[in-house]
């Protein structure tokens, strides 16, 4: 029978780097991809500060683990969308006095809707990302479900948003917007993991990056100057 197809959003980290490792053992064929949202060319550095995510580092990381796991690797452009759906909506939430959580809305957008919609053009059955979340389809467990190998049938019937395994690590909050097509097509390979055997599991598989540090902060504002940076695009507006 032939091998389901996932399309892993990598973002250069231990988490989505171990999603993939995981679902090539499972049997699925894997194609790693990388989502270039911002232009980091601007800043001195040329790259965001450390503790920030999706800097041009991380998607050489990416490339590195793919390389690796012997699976192809692209980077997607999606600087427009990103600006336009993420960064705007971050700017004008903040100057209407509202606080937002671009890291909500990068998820619902950029992963969720237009990356997937990129992995359908692919042909594509799975999307996979590196989330401590998990779905449960139908009665059926996310760990047990028969679909989770490549050979495998997907089970009919609903899909249920649940909590990662490890409390502390959990970002289904992040995911709440997702609808059930979107669950349907989408798989949490990590979610039954706690973090630190992610890390055991990322050495087990010999991924340099198993050390990593966690990324905490918002991509597009590598000093954690979000005043100045919401001061600057909105043409030194001042607001309460």
């Amino acid at each position: 029978m032939k091998k389901k197809k996932v399309i892993v959003a990598m973002s250069g980290g231990v988490d989505s780097s171990v999603a993939a490792a995981l679902l090539i053992e499972r049997g699925f064929e894997v194609v790693g991809v990388s989502m270039r949202l911002w232009d980091y060319s601007a800043s001195e550095e040329g790259g965001a500060t450390e503790g920030s995510c999706c800097s041009l580092e991380d998607v050489y990381d990416a490339r590195r683990v793919c390389n690796a796991l012997s699976i192809p690797f692209y980077v997607m452009n999606m600087e427009e969308a990103f600006s336009r759906e993420v960064v705007e909506y971050f700017v004008k939430s903040y100057a209407s006095g509202e606080t937002p959580n671009p890291c909500v809305k990068c998820n619902e957008v950029m992963k969720f809707d237009v990356l997937l919609k990129k992995a359908v053009e692919l042909e594509a059955d799975y999307l996979a990302t590196g989330h401590y979340a998990r779905i449960r389809r139908s009665d059926v467990s996310i760990r047990s479900a028969p679909y989770l190998k490549a050979s495998g049938r997907e089970e009919d019937g609903t899909y249920a948003l649940l909590k990662g395994v490890d409390a502390g690590k959990d970002q289904s909050y992040f995911l709440f917007t997702m609808t059930q097509a979107q669950l349907g097509k989408t798989l949490f390979p990590v979610g039954e993991l706690t973090k630190e055997e992610v890390r055991q599991r990322a050495k087990g598989f010999g991924l340099a990056i198993a050390e990593k540090k966690e990324s905490q902060e918002i991509c597009f504002i590598g000093d954690g100057d979000y005043a100045g940076f919401v001061f600057e695009r909105t043409g030194g507006g001042k607001g309460d």
